[in-house]
């Protein structure tokens, strides 16, 4: 195995720019007019981010905040899985948790595109959360990493450790 090169397709998040948009969402909340006295909330617990605000529609307008922010930030949408507005007391909620990781069924799903679509010399194992991609030439890697990029998958992918 001596020529072989690889990288690792994963799905990763970094913890402090989602800090840093949830930061960023919480002071326009605070200064914007149009939130003043309708009780918009962005707080996040960990894992789950949760949105709060006295009308439906408002509870949209704090997700589009915190979307916008995120995407200043760099973190791609598909990261984000939003729920559906629900009313919770007097108030409407969204929950919103961050996806890390592939799913055993997405991992499925790249390494047939990589099989069907991708050059013939090209081996790919599911590791965990994350693919491992090897072949021996390393035209053929890159031409799966474009392939990757170009189709259309509910996950944002990172290549990494290309060697």
């Amino acid at each position: 195995m001596a020529g072989e090169s690889s990288f690792d397709v994963v799905s990763k998040v970094d913890k402090q720019e989602i800090a840093n948009a949830l930061n960023q969402a919480q002071k326009e909340l605070a200064q914007r007019y149009d939130f003043k006295g309708v009780g918009a909330e962005v707080d996040f617990s960990g894992e789950k981010i949760l949105m709060k605000a006295n009308s439906e529609e408002r509870v949209k307008a704090v997700l589009d905040v915190l979307q916008s922010k995120l995407v200043k930030r760099g973190i791609s949408l598909k990261s984000l899985d939003a729920g559906e507005p629900f009313a919770s007391g007097k108030e409407y909620r969204i929950e919103a948790g961050i996806k890390e990781g592939i799913a055993q069924d997405q991992a499925k799903k790249i390494n047939k595109i990589i099989r069907d679509e991708g050059p013939k010399g090209v081996k790919s194992q599911i590791q965990g959360d994350e693919l491992r991609v090897s072949s021996k030439s390393r035209d053929d890697l890159q031409e799966v990493i474009t392939l990757l990029k170009s189709s259309d998958l509910d996950v944002d992918l990172q290549f990494i450790n290309y060697r």
